[in-house]
């Protein structure tokens, strides 16, 4: 039973972790056969390459107001539709119809709805305005990515807490307003604490999620203007694929991997630390 989910779990990680080790240690440009080793050389560069910390800043900042956006968003839209009806069955799926759509899809949507000539530009200008630089403005094109990602994957996070909000025990809600206690208090105090399994969860696979964003990127804002929504999965397949510097994209991989392993493990950590402290 064990040994099929083992050889797919090696096939499937364990192998191309392994090659991309390697690769990032030569200068292999996708082509040649016999790619030369340099040894630390391409992470060494890694050091000095003022695209990647512009690209490192991006990417944090997109993941860490992405996942405050979506899981603010997310619980709040949960808590709203948490009861049984039609309508919240109705509003469940009207929320969850984003994550549907490829992100690249996404991306071509809004970018036509916001681009310079767009819907809601054309809309602007018709009643005498002037052009909104959704995507031609440094800062305007980084909040416009940041609210797409949001807008499209925070039905996951609804459906989440909803799972966690059932399985709250009605007998301590009921205790604590027959105590007089108020909605905020019950949700502060009762539904909060309770949730502190599925608030980890959603947490973790956001910040994992945000970090990797590349195929949005792509859709929407081409890593522009002049290269100030570039994340570092979108470099690293700029670098790989494009550049053809296929070893020294792979040390970007490597370190973005290793990165989001700490980055997920420390907020587990924090959240169970935080879950040990309320039990007490």
């Amino acid at each position: 039973m064990v040994a099929p989910a083992t050889i797919l779990y090696t096939v499937m990680l364990i192998i191309p972790v392994g090659v991309a080790l390697y690769l990032s240690l030569t200068d292999w440009d996708g082509f040649s056969a016999d790619p030369a080793f340099v040894g630390a050389a391409n992470y060494a560069r890694l050091l000095d390459d003022p695209e990647l910390r512009r690209a490192a800043l991006v990417t944090l900042l997109v993941a860490a107001a992405g996942t405050a956006g979506l899981n603010l968003l997310g619980l709040g839209f949960a808590l709203l539709v948490n009861g049984a009806s039609r309508a919240n069955t109705f509003f469940r799926i009207v929320l969850f119809y984003p994550h549907v759509l490829s992100a690249l899809v996404v991306g071509f949507l809004w970018s036509a709805i916001l681009g310079t000539t767009g819907a809601v530009n054309n809309l602007v200008t018709t009643w005498g305005g002037s052009v909104i630089p959704f995507l031609s403005d440094p800062t305007w094109a980084t909040v416009t990515m940041i609210a797409v990602l949001v807008w499209a994957g925070f039905g996951v996070n609804v459906v989440l807490y909803l799972a966690g909000l059932q399985a709250v025990p009605h007998s301590l809600l009921e205790a604590a307003r027959i105590d007089g206690a108020s909605r905020w208090q019950v949700f502060r105090n009762v539904t909060l604490p309770a949730l502190g399994p599925s608030v980890t969860v959603n947490i973790v696979l956001s910040l994992v999620t945000l970090l990797k964003t590349y195929d949005l990127v792509v859709s929407l804002t081409a890593g522009g203007p002049a290269g100030q929504t570039q994340t570092v999965a979108y470099l690293i397949l700029w670098n790989s694929f494009h550049d053809a510097r296929l070893g020294f994209g792979s040390a970007q991989s490597v370190i973005l991997m290793l990165v989001t392993a700490a980055l997920a493990f420390v907020v587990t950590k924090l959240r169970r630390r935080g879950e040990l402290a309320v039990h007490q």
